[in-house]
């Protein structure tokens, strides 16, 4: 009796184990900032403390739930702007004080929904607490691949991120590096050229534009 005890402890070990350790929520990941990402020392000496302080971050739900929401095929975004260079965790360690951030919700998205995608966002970011601002509800959509550097993030009349793959002439200094991490806890992130960068809303500083920077990063999050 005291064998077929043991037994069973350890098969329900084994299968609830897997499920402890299971991830709720998958997708993909952009991000596009107004300094480069991917550079030099020299350069990124020259930019910090003065740009760089202004970020979108856009999260694409492709399976899971979040705090027992379901999120499938949901996104959400989310504008920042500092007081600072946006380096934290970089080589150029910086510190803003002040960091506002606009959370836009993929528009099919529900109230429980809309919550969820709050979360997932605040939970997600790393090193720094944003102070929210603005909320509103949008079209959006995210398409990325990772093979080919190609990201295309929108959300109508607000935002618009796309890349490219970075090449060999995008090397100035051959001492380029990641300088700085993506602003959240992601994984396979890797560093992209962003062709275009454009908030258009009137929040949050008001619109502004990046274009052709090393400054973006695609990848994936599990959760």
């Amino acid at each position: 009796m005291r064998r077929l005890s043991v037994w069973l402890m350890g098969t329900v070990l084994v299968v609830t184990a897997p499920q402890s350790y299971a991830k709720e929520v998958s997708g993909d990941y952009i991000e596009a900032r107004t300094c480069d990402v991917y550079t030099g020392p020299c350069f990124a000496n020259g930019e910090v403390g003065i740009s760089g302080r202004k970020a979108v971050l856009g999260w694409k739900v492709d399976t899971g739930s979040w705090q027992g929401v379901a999120l499938d095929g949901l996104a959400v975004a989310v504008v920042i702007s500092a007081n600072d260079t946006l380096g934290i965790g970089g080589s150029f360690y910086t510190n803003p004080t002040e960091i506002e951030a606009i959370v836009i919700f993929d528009e099919r998205a529900s109230a429980n929904q809309r919550d969820a995608l709050e979360s997932l966002f605040l939970e997600s970011v790393k090193g720094w607490t944003p102070k929210i601002v603005g909320r509103r509800s949008a079209p959006m959509s995210l398409k990325s691949d990772h093979l080919s550097g190609v990201g295309e993030f929108e959300v109508k009349d607000l935002v618009r991120i796309q890349t490219r793959q970075l090449s060999k002439r995008d090397c100035v200094c051959s001492n380029e590096v990641v300088f700085y991490p993506p602003l959240a806890g992601v994984e396979n992130s890797q560093p992209v050229f962003t062709r275009k960068l454009s908030y258009s809303g009137n929040a949050g500083g008001g619109q502004w534009n990046s274009v052709n920077r090393r400054s973006a990063f695609l990848a994936t999050f599990q959760k």
